[in-house]
């Protein structure tokens, strides 16, 4: 995702989120057919699906999370470059939050949208 698009603040968590959402359900719809097609359980495309929107709605700002983690608290150089890369480092916490709850409520709503359907009955006889 080219974070450089977004604002800052928390304009800029809401605008992830609703990218990270639409991810969601565009992941759940992804795994609920290869689901169907392999015939595995409703479960394993509904964890699919989360882990994948995770992984892509908030892949990079999770990245930047783990990258920061390790930089050395006592070398302000070594931070001040790490945090060079970050688009809105002061945000970077509370918009991967948004992200991954928004990602699983995309999936969620996705399933639930998939289970509200009513299902093929047969004719009776």
């Amino acid at each position: 995702m080219n974070l450089a698009l977004l604002h800052t603040g928390w304009l800029g968590a809401l605008e992830a989120a609703a990218i990270a959402f639409v991810v969601g359900l565009l992941a759940y719809l992804a795994s609920h057919v290869l689901a169907r097609a392999l015939r595995w359980p409703e479960g394993h495309a509904i964890g699919w699906a989360a882990f994948a929107a995770i992984a892509i709605g908030a892949g990079a700002d999770l990245w930047h999370l783990f990258r920061l983690f390790f930089v050395n608290p006592g070398s302000p150089a070594r931070a001040q470059i790490a945090l060079a890369g970050v688009h809105d480092p002061d945000g970077l916490g509370t918009r991967t939050v948004m992200e991954i709850i928004a990602a699983l409520a995309g999936v969620l709503l996705a399933w639930m949208w998939f289970e509200s359907r009513p299902k093929d009955r047969e004719p009776s006889p």
